[in-house]
């Protein structure tokens, strides 16, 4: 576990020690742009599945361990440092340890946006400003919020509006996509005639088409 102390992490080395034995636990095959999960420890259960790691709800604790493929593995310093900047942010969750190819981070019970659409779940206008203003703090602790889209914000169980996977956050380039998704809420999904639930293979598809189009290929950041 970390602690911030005068703006100084300082790691639990118990905590670490934990957390360094489940992530060197995870064992994926070597090649593959997803390599293919083989084995993990049982304290782990697996809940997710990214472009750069798989993430797990660590047993009887409210964390969740990122471990990311071997060919991703410097993503882990690069989000933890991120997640640093974020650290008296309250719409980010809280990095608790980083390790050679890991994070650990506030496990989050609730809906990512993908989910609430797929589900039906409403999503209302104030979550949509919370979303903005979790971007602006971004920007205000000198970071360019990048690859935000509907898996990586979540309305958490108690109605709280978080954001995660940042770890793109300082790239250069421009990254449109969150623009065009409230361009979308705004003139579509509020309207009374928008149906609220919409199917996941709609939901991929739409993100397939999109990420076609000229727009996405001029913020697309190649370099992780």
């Amino acid at each position: 576990m970390i602690h911030l102390v005068k703006n100084v992490f300082v790691r639990n080395e118990v905590f670490y020690m934990e957390y360094e034995k489940l992530a060197a636990s995870v064992m994926m095959a070597e090649k593959g742009r997803i390599p293919k999960l083989k084995s993990y420890d049982q304290a782990l259960q697996l809940i997710g599945t990214g472009r750069s790691a798989y993430v797990f709800k660590v047993q009887h604790e409210q964390v969740a361990l990122k471990v990311y493929f071997p060919h991703k593995a410097h993503l882990a310093a690069e989000e933890a440092t991120i997640y640093k900047k974020l650290s008296s942010n309250s719409y980010y969750p809280a990095l608790h340890d980083v390790g050679a190819n890991y994070i650990v981070i506030d496990y989050l019970e609730g809906h990512t946006l993908f989910q609430c659409l797929e589900n039906g779940f409403f999503v209302s206008e104030d979550k949509i400003h919370a979303i903005n203003e979790a971007l602006n703090m971004a920007r205000k602790a000198g970071l360019n919020p990048s690859d935000v889209h509907l898996k990586n914000i979540i309305i958490t169980s108690k109605q709280e509006v978080k954001l995660i996977d940042v770890v793109r956050f300082r790239q250069t380039k421009q990254d449109r996509q969150w623009d065009d998704l409230q361009k979308a809420y705004f003139k579509g999904y509020v309207k009374s005639y928008f149906p609220k639930r919409i199917p996941s293979f709609l939901l991929h598809c739409i993100a397939a088409i999109y990420k076609k189009t000229p727009r996405y290929a001029l913020c697309k950041n190649k370099t992780v």
